[in-house]
């Protein structure tokens, strides 16, 4: 039997080619969200990075739509007034004020976040406006308790090199965050406010991507000249994408709020995907004489006619009081097994919209007849298309549930209907950890964005625009290059080109000519694997490390004593902070001068006498045996190549002969 995944419009992800994508008219653009290290919100002063799921206070409430100036209803807000959810926030009193309930006229802007963000634009070659002109924008989904966000725009009509060509930057915002949500669940949704108002920046970019794979790697280019200022929060949650994907003949859609990077390339593959099979489906329905206009659906309560079912979800709903309604698409007879991601079906967009919209969490929220044999028996579904009067051609679809949800449930399948006879609707969608995405809202309208008029007009003055200048870090791809030209190992020098050691490398390579990959060991592996024993390097100052480094370049250290001088240094100091004095002194207490030639052949005479040959089964065994005893005490003080030569060389010598004792009469 033929998988139906073998029904996808594309060819297998594996098996996908630039010309594939070219062929269908693929374009991807980023929305890059970054949280910036500031210690206060972005326009009040509670705390910023303080997350904890503790709360001493829910607060309940209620989204409704209001009218704009223009006179009309933004169509999310009329989605979301649908739900009927109850908005529940988790306050605690260290990270949340009244400002950020609305109840509080805002602070002035966070001058910290200004800087930082105004840096960010430089690095991305933007044209930087003259003056910060604060709007709100309207969030409707709950996850801001006012209703709106506080953004501004800080350049536009920048460029990142990418490749052997240019991604554009339409433009950077800075803009306060969202709540952190905990749940979603039928008609609740509750939030933890201790993420809210936290400083980010927004990197949008021109749909210049023509594969999953460039809109994942541009992502991380972006991603990594963020981390490059050490301006900026690290961890789960502290940067997030939205990915914006169309195909020849379909629209932008907006893959909201993916986590990580490496997801990317699977969700862009799967939404086009899902365009080019949502295409297919109008231009069938289109052959079939069905139009927006012409689409013809009838629904009906039909719960009596399913009391005795034998389908648990059904039979379970209707125990408890709960009701099964049905609905007649005329003309869509086996449409709804249309394969659109991989992994799932036609079916699965009305079910996404009865799940988000009419609160139906629980899956499966929906059964169809195009499906019949995975759910009613045969003879009731005969019953229902006797019932709703349904032609070979119609399909039911059959939902369950509270009787408001089932109403709205039924309207929201008639609506997904008529959508499909003019191919891709513009939602924005929710990504699902298979690769796959799922309907979250209706693309929000032009106008969910106007003045704040609590907030003045800030200039962007020539002192603050040199200051930003003066704390840049150089362009991260020319750090990168250096690095590479030397031949630091790709691992290290990704880490190692975005962590504040990168000055550190920098100098050490132009003022002490020391090898790149030397560096990346030390300053990218070592300083990890201290990190992970729990020895804090973070104490470590990049005017201590370049100590230890110039120690090394003068002939005070051995290449093979660096690491073990940082581990012993970061063993010996407790401070918080160590400094370059400090590490003098280190080196000075240790004398740390190198080992001179009696020396050496003192330790190798000494060990050698403790290590006797018949002991060891190879003179391979016993080199290493010794070789070990050798470093533990001269490690830091000669080269360990060089030791190993010299020991090499004393076991090759041949052994002098020793006489033996004539035994006593």
């Amino acid at each position: 039997m033929m998988d139906p995944m073998d029904a996808l419009p594309l060819k297998p992800f594996e098996l996908m080619t630039v010309d594939d994508y070219a062929a269908i008219g693929l374009k991807c653009g980023l929305e890059v969200h970054q949280q910036l290290l500031t210690r206060s919100k972005l326009f009040c002063r509670c705390p910023a990075g303080l997350y904890s799921s503790d709360y001493d206070a829910e607060i309940l409430r209620h989204m409704r739509p209001t009218l704009s100036e223009m006179g009309e209803y933004d169509g999310t807000a009329l989605m979301e007034k649908k739900t009927r959810k109850n908005i529940i926030y988790r306050v605690h009193h260290a990270t949340v004020c009244t400002y950020e309930f609305d109840d509080t006229p805002p602070f002035a802007m966070d001058d910290d976040a200004i800087d930082i963000a105004l840096g960010l634009a430089l690095l991305l070659r933007l044209n930087l406006v003259d003056e910060l002109h604060i709007a709100r924008k309207q969030y409707l989904d709950g996850s801001i308790p006012a209703g709106f966000q506080r953004t501004t725009i800080l350049g536009v009509d920048g460029w990142l090199p990418f490749k052997d060509r240019r991604i554009g930057i339409r433009q950077l915002g800075l803009e306060e965050d969202s709540c952190r949500e905990v749940y979603d669940r039928g008609h609740e949704r509750a939030f933890l406010t201790d993420r809210l108002g936290t400083p980010l920046i927004e990197v949008v970019t021109e749909p210049d991507m023509v594969t999953p794979q460039e809109t994942a790697e541009a992502c991380s280019l972006i991603g990594r000249l963020c981390r490059s200022t050490g301006k900026v929060r690290r961890g789960y949650g502290a940067t997030r994408q939205d990915v914006n994907v169309s195909v020849t003949g379909g629209t932008r859609i907006e893959i909201k709020g993916v986590p990580q990077i490496w997801r990317i390339p699977r969700l862009v593959y799967n939404e086009a995907s899902r365009q080019l099979a949502l295409l297919r489906i109008r231009d069938e329905l289109a052959a079939r004489g069905v139009t927006r206009d012409t689409v013809r659906t009838a629904s009906r309560d039909v719960t009596a006619l399913l009391e005795g079912t034998s389908y648990a979800p059904v039979r379970a709903a209707v125990t408890i009081g709960h009701r099964a309604r049905c609905i007649l698409l005329a003309k869509f007879a086996g449409l709804l097994n249309t394969p659109t991601q991989q992994y799932r079906t036609f079916a699965g967009e009305f079910s996404d919209r009865v799940r988000v919209i009419a609160c139906l969490t629980a899956l499966p929220n929906l059964v169809h007849s195009d499906a019949a044999s995975t759910s009613l028996s045969a003879r009731e579904w005969q019953a229902l298309r006797q019932q709703m009067n349904a032609d070979p051609d119609d399909t039911l679809i059959l939902v369950w549930g509270d009787r408001c949800d089932t109403e709205t449930a039924c309207a929201e399948i008639d609506a997904r209907a008529r959508e499909a006879t003019i191919g891709v609707p513009s939602d924005t969608r929710q990504p699902f950890k298979d690769g796959t995405n799922g309907f979250e809202r209706v693309l929000p309208g032009a106008a969910r964005m106007y003045p704040d008029t609590d907030m003045p007009p800030i200039e962007i003055t020539a002192n603050r625009l040199r200051r930003a200048r003066a704390n840049l870090p150089e362009f991260l791809w020319h750090t990168e290059a250096r690095f590479r030209t030397g031949g630091m190992v790709e691992a290290d020098l990704l880490r190692l080109a975005i962590s504040s050691r990168s000055v550190v490398a920098t100098r050490a390579i132009e003022e002490l000519h020391l090898s790149p990959v030397l560096l990346g060991v030390l300053l990218s592996q070592r300083l990890i694997a201290l990190r992970r024993a729990g020895l804090r390097p973070h104490r470590l100052t990049n005017d201590a490390l370049e100590a230890i480094l110039t120690a090394y370049a003068r002939g005070r250290v051995a290449r093979e004593g660096l690491a073990w001088l940082l581990e012993q240094i970061l063993r010996r100091r407790s401070t918080d902070t160590i400094i370059d004095e400090d590490v003098l002194r280190f080196l000075d207490e240790l004398d740390m001068q190198p080992a001179t030639e009696a020396r050496i052949e003192q330790t190798i005479d000494r060990a050698l006498d403790a290590a006797a040959p018949r002991h060891f089964a190879t003179r391979r065994k016993r080199e290493r045996y010794v070789m070990g005893r050798l470093m533990a005490e001269l490690i830091g003080r000669v080269e360990g190549t060089a030791l190993l030569r010299r020991l090499g060389e004393r076991l090759d010598r041949p052994r002098p002969a020793v006489p033996r004792e004539r035994a006593k009469a």
